[in-house]
């Protein structure tokens, strides 16, 4: 019996991975018995990344093209594309092919066993700068917040939809998510991933604008776990 996917592809002026990342995708889930569509999310690309993903779903039926109107940063092309979707299945990944789509049936195959499957770069293809301001972003993250995530900033990841339950949208959204999931009380695990170089197309972030940015995104994170209301059972009279 199949079941319901949606794979969720933020991107902007990612013109030259478009097309194979589609077919990548096609060659992941085509032994599988997923009712799996390709959301692209372009967010307000200023290259001919809109005009590749039109002609690419001209000739595949599974993709679906969504573009923002202006441009709005990734957790808000994730979000969009995540609520775009009505499936219950949701799996994510950057549109850079630095993630393996191969890896997806992977965490998908997790979720027989937890609600969240988060990917880990276990051997990142990033510069030495890249990959230290992740082990400091790391250590901040379990000080401020009291939970240890390896890789948060790992795209690549399959959740149940209920996972999102009092989960809000906000600019820095994708960098939290396995944090607030885990956070609402559902099970997490984190799996090693293959991480690729890119080939196609220059990185959108840099140190500093992911290290101020991540700061206060920290503290507001930090104050909204201390805060939430955990789910509470209740009983209804007859």
């Amino acid at each position: 019996m199949s079941r319901s996917l949606s794979i969720v592809v933020p991107v902007f002026n990612e013109s030259g991975n478009i097309e194979p990342l589609a077919r990548e995708m096609e060659e992941a889930f085509s032994p599988t018995s997923w009712d799996w569509e390709l959301v692209y999310v372009d967010d307000a690309s200023t290259d001919d990344t809109w005009q590749r993903i039109l002609a690419l779903k001209q000739t595949h039926p599974r993709v679906r093209a969504l573009r923002h109107r202006r441009n709005a940063g990734q957790s808000a092309a994730l979000w969009t594309g995540i609520q775009s979707s009505d499936s219950e299945y949701i799996t994510t990944l950057d549109g850079d092919l630095q993630n393996d789509p191969a890896d997806l049936p992977m965490l998908l195959e997790a979720l027989n066993e937890v609600d969240f499957a988060c990917g880990v770069r276990a051997k990142r293809k990033d510069s030495w700068i890249r990959r230290t301001s992740s082990k400091v972003a790391r250590a901040a993250r379990r000080s401020a917040l009291g939970v240890d995530f390896a890789d948060t900033g790992c795209a690549a990841r399959a959740f149940r939809r209920k996972t999102l339950r009092g989960i809000f949208a906000f600019n820095g959204l994708h960098r939290f998510l396995p944090v607030l999931v885990h956070g609402g009380g559902f099970s997490t695990r984190e799996l090693p991933i293959n991480h690729r170089p890119r080939v196609s197309g220059v990185s959108k972030y840099g140190v500093w604008n992911r290290l101020g940015r991540g700061i206060f995104d920290l503290i507001a994170v930090a104050w909204y776990q201390r805060r939430r209301l955990d789910r509470v059972e209740a009983d209804e009279a007859p």
